[in-house]
């Protein structure tokens, strides 16, 4: 259970500050947070009916996953028209009912924009596809096969199998760092990077706050299509893309040129905000060219923690100190899991230690410095989901089963009432089953709960809307042993002290000076810390 000592501090950010630094992002996957018409899949209408619920627990902002119109052979990230919602969450009308909403009760909306690759149904591919000399013609990345009739380059994809796909329409092969239905935009191109930035604009008129930029460092490559060199080492490889080092298929130094002018864009409608995917053995690199001296994307998603095996001290240390407050260097995003990524919970504790790690967990994610995002169900502490063979979606995990874990347990539907059909997710058979144990974890069996994940996350995150310190101040590891991770937040005058217990054998931790504790989870008593267990004291004068 957390304990919590009232607070005089009422101060959410400083005036100088944009709004979205230090913000608390709560992340919607549409096909799995409600259905509305009785389908098995979510739907936008099904997101606006639970606003409240997702107003009521403290964030910021809510980031919408695709919902654009697709084909689903990627569910969503394969996009065919990017200025249209795919029926099967409804309509233009229905998004626009959701923005209405969600201002209503002060919360911001970004959403998805995935600028690296469109479906092979998008009419741009369509027309690029139909001749060498049309008007798109140049619009994705084509190349003439080798004397010998092979791929361009030895790219391979993500997904399994070459980059390259042979198109009999053009006599050539096109490029996809991803499923060959997903083809690469050439977003070399000015037109290509015109079009995408109109698409922007479309939304931006309709009212989002701003976007999480998909993959972005996928959306150039080496126009002289030269061969990736492999990959060092000999840890396990699942994919033929594990084997090579991604210098030429993706992570083009112009990516930056063509972010600010999105920077620019965004800009010019006052009070928006970006955040940029950033996955690879290089990520880090990257995201901080992308969010660099204030013209470029304002935040960038760390991967850090997402597909880490083990939360510990130094992990925390060394994603912390990584993003240093000096300037030039951008503001970080945290997350510890998403719709890409297993369940945290899962990863890291044993089925024995669930709650205690869960609350401690969601106390370090909220004392972070960086902007902070909890994935639908996080709050509810729901788990990795096992889903068997001929129920999986996900064709990543498809193609590579049984190596590869996938996507499909961390997207299972969202639990509202533990008793009703599919625990109130939708009175249809759902697109995937539920997580065996998730209906026990349901929103209604915690509301109201005070020793409840989701009652405590909700205190966690009013805290860190009441503190300074915790919204948007400094960090300074103190330190970072096997176990125990102690780190300082300050803004101004006022000083907090962070204190995990990440083991599983009681410490003790005796700070100098006077503290008052004002948060604490996993039954602390003084300074003594039982395993799993956290808190956060204020200084006192």
């Amino acid at each position: 259970m957390m304990n919590e000592v009232a607070s005089r501090h009422v101060v959410q950010s400083d005036p100088a500050s944009p709004w979205w630094r230090g913000a608390t992002i709560y992340q919607v996957y549409p096909r799995s947070f409600a259905d509305s018409n009785g389908d098995g899949v979510g739907d936008l209408a099904g997101i606006t009916a639970h606003l409240d619920y997702i107003a009521g627990l403290g964030v910021d902002m809510v980031w919408l996953s695709p919902f654009f119109k697709s084909p689903m052979r990627d569910f969503g990230y394969d996009v065919a028209d990017y200025c249209d919602v795919d029926p099967i969450f409804g309509s233009l009308g229905d998004f626009d009912a959701l923005i209405s909403r969600a201002h209503a009760l002060g919360l911001k909306v970004i959403i998805d924009q995935v600028y690296a690759h469109t479906s092979d149904e998008h009419n741009w591919f369509k027309d690029s596809r139909a001749s060498r000399n049309g008007a798109k013609a140049d619009w994705y990345v084509w190349a003439d096969a080798k004397p010998d009739g092979s791929p361009p380059s030895n790219w391979q994809s993500v997904f399994g199998g070459p980059a390259w796909t042979w198109d009999a329409r053009r006599q050539q092969y096109y490029m996809h760092n991803f499923l060959s239905t997903q083809p690469n935009l050439n977003v070399h191109n000015p037109e290509v990077q015109d079009a995408l930035l109109a698409t922007a604009k479309f939304w931006l008129d309709r009212g989002v706050d701003g976007f999480r930029v998909d993959a972005i460092n996928f959306a150039m490559h080496d126009p002289q299509l030269r061969d990736n060199p492999p990959a060092p080492g000999n840890h396990l490889r699942t994919r033929p893309f594990d084997f090579q080092q991604h210098i030429y298929n993706q992570s083009h130094a112009d990516i930056p040129l063509f972010l600010e002018r999105l920077r620019a864009l965004t800009d010019s409608y006052g009070g928006r905000f970006t955040v940029a995917e950033v996955g690879g053995d290089d990520n880090e690199r990257e995201m901080k060219l992308f969010t660099a001296h204030d013209r470029r994307l304002n935040s960038a998603y760390g991967f850090n923690f997402l597909y880490a095996d083990a939360l510990t001290p130094k992990l925390v240390r060394e994603a912390v100190e990584a993003w240093p407050d000096v300037p030039g260097i951008g503001w970080p995003s945290w997350a510890f899991t998403n719709h890409d990524a297993p369940r945290a919970v899962s990863r890291w504790a044993a089925p024995a230690d669930h709650d205690a790690f869960a609350q401690m967990a969601m106390l370090l994610l909220v004392a972070l410095r960086g902007n902070i995002f909890v994935y639908q169900g996080e709050e509810l502490g729901l788990t990795q989901a096992e889903i068997a063979f001929e129920h999986l979606r996900d064709p990543e995990a498809i193609a590579n089963w049984p190596l590869t874990l996938g996507r499909d347990g961390a997207r299972t539907p969202m639990p509202w009432r533990a008793a009703a059909v599919n625990a109130g997710f939708s009175d249809a058979t759902p697109w995937l089953p539920l997580g065996a144990d998730h209906a026990a974890r349901a929103v209604d069996v915690q509301a109201g709960d005070a020793t409840s994940l989701l009652e405590v996350t909700k205190r966690l995150l009013a805290l860190r809307r009441r503190y300074p310190a915790l919204h948007h101040g400094s960090i300074k590891v103190i330190a970072a042993t096997d176990a125990l991770l102690v780190f300082e937040r300050a803004e101004g005058d006022q000083r907090l002290l962070c204190v995990f217990n990440m083991g599983a054998a009681p410490l003790d931790y005796v700070p100098e000076g006077a503290w008052q504790v004002v948060a604490a989870v996993g039954g602390i008593t003084g300074w003594t810390l039982p395993g799993l267990s956290g808190l956060i004291a204020e200084a006192q004068a």
